[in-house]
């Protein structure tokens, strides 16, 4: 959070866990979140991102968890970057030109199209 290319927080919003005040308070002593930042609490705050991790759940749950961090690291990295190339988030690649996805991919991974 502390990176030089982020903006500093203004507010966190999360679901109703009661865990979440707790862990913001201490990471706003240790200094990992500057002091300002407000935590508004609220059930649907989170729909859009939440929205849009359902893609992945859907995909990893009949994996049954994964065995390694660094495997669950490389599957995730994989479906985000499939799900944007779907979305038409990545410049180059129009949405639905799947000759487009094709060759892109072919190029990144070495994969004959």
């Amino acid at each position: 959070m502390l990176a030089a290319h982020t903006q500093e927080l203004r507010v966190v919003n999360v679901d109703k866990n009661a865990a979440y005040p707790k862990a913001i308070d201490e990471m706003k002593a240790e200094e990992e979140l500057p002091k300002s930042v407000e935590l508004r609490q609220n059930k649907y705050l989170n729909n859009r991102a939440e929205q849009d991790h359902r893609f992945i759940k859907r995909l990893t749950k009949p994996g049954m968890g994964f065995h390694s961090f660094t495997t669950a690291r490389r599957t995730l990295r994989g479906f985000e970057a499939m799900n944007m190339l779907r979305k038409g988030q990545v410049e180059g690649v129009a949405k639905g030109d799947v000759k487009a996805r094709r060759e892109f991919v072919s190029q990144i991974f070495g994969v004959a199209a």
